[in-house]
């Protein structure tokens, strides 16, 4: 469900540089996220993003017409990723995130298009800013890594 707060407005751009990190200490943070927001807010993450894909013109069409199950890869992936339980591994293997991505064309445009929806799903499934900040800094490298088109 949508609260009142406002809508991010600013995009991205990958052209920006990355800040220098201290790689242990940003995993031990991204780590700890799950303890923080437990299971439930992964998953109102996951539904709140999808919410967003399904009335975007670009993404929405390389997704099935049953959002049902990426809700619940994203969802699962995102609990394993920030520390919680292995269950999307039990159940699909490794996540190989750039392998299960290949066959959809991932350029500039479309990157930030679903940075822009993960951000705002953030703010939909009322995500602290504290906790808000780590993950989408995780977001933002792991799109650009998905990239596969100029």
């Amino acid at each position: 469900m949508p609260n009142s707060t406002p809508e991010p407005t600013k995009p991205n751009d990958v052209s920006l540089p990355i800040a220098a990190v201290d790689a242990s200490t940003e995993r031990a943070v991204e780590q700890s996220i799950y303890q923080q927001l437990g299971a439930e807010k992964f998953w109102d993450i996951a539904r709140a993003f999808y919410g967003r894909v399904d009335k975007h013109e670009r993404m929405r069409p390389i997704f099935p017409a049953d959002l049902q199950e990426p809700i619940r890869n994203q969802a699962e992936f995102l609990i394993q990723y920030f520390g919680g339980p292995q269950t999307y591994s039990d159940r699909k293997g490794h996540p190989r995130l750039r392998m299960r991505h290949a066959p959809f064309p991932i350029d500039v445009t479309m990157r930030n298009d679903w940075v822009d929806c993960m951000r705002g799903a953030l703010v939909d499934a009322e995500i602290s800013e504290f906790i808000a900040a780590p993950m989408m800094a995780y977001f933002e490298r792991t799109a650009t890594f998905m990239m596969n088109r100029p």
